[in-house]
């Protein structure tokens, strides 16, 4: 396939993944809670896989060990701290219950929006410097966009939209996703995205490290943290496996 066709598949892909959110309609608050925690825990290894075997290293065998690399490495992060200074926005997968809660409701599909655009502006970026490398960090986006998704469908439910109307915005939100994708491809020809490898990277780490972790660490058990802890290393192992297969 073509450098367009992976960014369109896996843009569309992406969106797709916002149907996951549906299945909260099968769970209780109690068992979503329940799944939701490993799954974080997973998402957060493989977004530090991601950015630290994938986007990190494929900028720097793009342009080299400059100090631009490590500066768009932390812009990245400091973007992410500013959206979420700004929005009030987390990426909480909690569940929210009470109507009180509507207004959050917008102020979480205007983050999951921007959000995916930003992702997919990344992941194009990725795909247009290799595929292969476009693979990891798909991936890896992808694995934290599933609990993400089961999240929002969650919070929006409880706030007090309609199952319908829920689902229909989480995938509307999730469009931007290939909006971004598209974009990212049409001004490569005219710009150099390769910076946006090394700000995906920083991207990634802030999720992983600052909304991600945090909700995590703390289990209810030595066997409940083993097992949350087991879900983060293979996270991290399952990018690791990506990278040496696809070389």
């Amino acid at each position: 396939m073509t450098t367009f066709v992976w960014i369109v598949v896996s843009g569309v892909a992406m969106s797709a993944l916002a149907l996951t959110g549906s299945l909260t309609l099968l769970l209780r608050p109690e068992q979503l809670q329940r799944i939701l925690l490993p799954l974080v825990a997973f998402a957060a290894g493989t977004l530090l896989g991601g950015a630290l075997l994938h986007m990190l290293p494929g900028a720097i065998e793009v342009v080299g060990p400059r100090p631009s690399v490590f500066l768009w490495l932390l812009a990245g992060f400091t973007a992410f701290f500013a959206l979420e200074q700004f929005l009030h926005w987390h990426h909480g997968h909690r569940v929210i219950v009470g109507a009180e809660r509507r207004p959050l409701t917008y102020l979480v599909l205007l983050g999951d929006g921007l959000h995916n655009f930003l992702g997919g502006l990344a992941v194009a970026a990725a795909f247009i410097a290799d595929i292969r490398l476009g693979l990891g960090a798909w991936l890896a986006a992808a694995a934290h966009e599933i609990p993400q998704e089961l999240g929002d469908f969650a919070v929006l439910v409880h706030g007090g939209w309609t199952r319908k109307r829920a689902l229909l915005f989480n995938v509307l939100s999730a469009l931007t996703f290939l909006v971004g994708g598209l974009v990212a491809y049409l001004v490569s020809a005219r710009l150099d995205l390769t910076f946006l490898l090394p700000f995906a990277a920083g991207n990634f780490i802030y999720i992983a490290a600052s909304d991600l972790v945090p909700e995590v660490k703390h289990g209810h058990g030595i066997r409940h943290n083993l097992a949350l802890l087991a879900a983060f290393v293979t996270g991290i192992a399952l990018l690791y496996w990506v990278r040496i297969e696809l070389g």
